[in-house]
């Protein structure tokens, strides 16, 4: 399947918490991811449907839809599910982005399918949907210190403003392989986006 030869929906999903307590933490990778697409696009997240804040684009006969589920992540699923049905968008035109704590921070993992691993927000999607033949942009923010607890650090902001802009950096890759999928197929984004962070510094300052 690549995204660039189908001229119809394409359902673009970022996973996170709503409210101000949650902005800029681990936890709203995908969030962050979507608010640069609604950006480049200058289409701003304004409209509410099924759960979610969305925005629309029109790409000559393509229609892209970006969303921030507004459901928190446990219950992600409520809101992408029924968005799917809403727009007649098959599976394969959805990719889901979200944050993953078995990455090392700054690493994006693009893939056509998979499992939900750890994560409670893709779990809920997969309990709503057939299958989980659908690809998804994971962002590693690495594992919480040995002895810490697993909630506050997702739900943590990063700790340094050298942590904060690389991560933001992170978030503009991501966008930018989320724009390469769309316009030039998986295939062609996964080559480029499936690498090690290209820095490890920020790992060793901060074990």
């Amino acid at each position: 399947m690549l995204f660039a030869n189908h001229l119809e929906t394409f359902l673009i999903v970022g996973l996170g918490n709503p409210g101000p307590e949650y902005a800029h933490t681990r936890h709203n990778c995908g969030f962050e991811v979507i608010q640069r697409l609604s950006g480049h696009f200058s289409a701003p997240l304004t409209r509410t449907r099924c759960k979610g804040l969305i925005a629309e684009i029109r790409q000559d006969s393509r229609r892209i839809v970006l969303c921030q589920p507004q459901t928190f992540m446990n219950a992600s699923g409520e809101c992408v599910a029924p968005l799917l049905h809403w727009y007649h968008c098959p599976t394969d035109h959805l990719l889901v982005i979200y944050d993953d704590i078995d990455l090392p921070e700054g690493t994006l993992r693009l893939r056509k399918s998979g499992s939900a691993g750890t994560h409670n927000g893709m779990r809920s999607i997969l309990s709503q949907l057939p299958d989980g033949n659908f690809p998804r942009l994971r962002i590693g923010v690495g594992a919480p210190p040995h002895g810490s607890d697993l909630i506050p650090w997702v739900l943590g902001h990063f700790r340094t403003p050298e942590e904060t802009a690389f991560m933001q950096e992170t978030f503009t890759r991501a966008s930018d392989t989320v724009l390469d999928a769309l316009d030039h197929g998986l295939d062609h984004a996964m080559q480029l986006c499936n690498r090690k962070a290209t820095s490890t510094s920020l790992t060793k300052e901060n074990p």
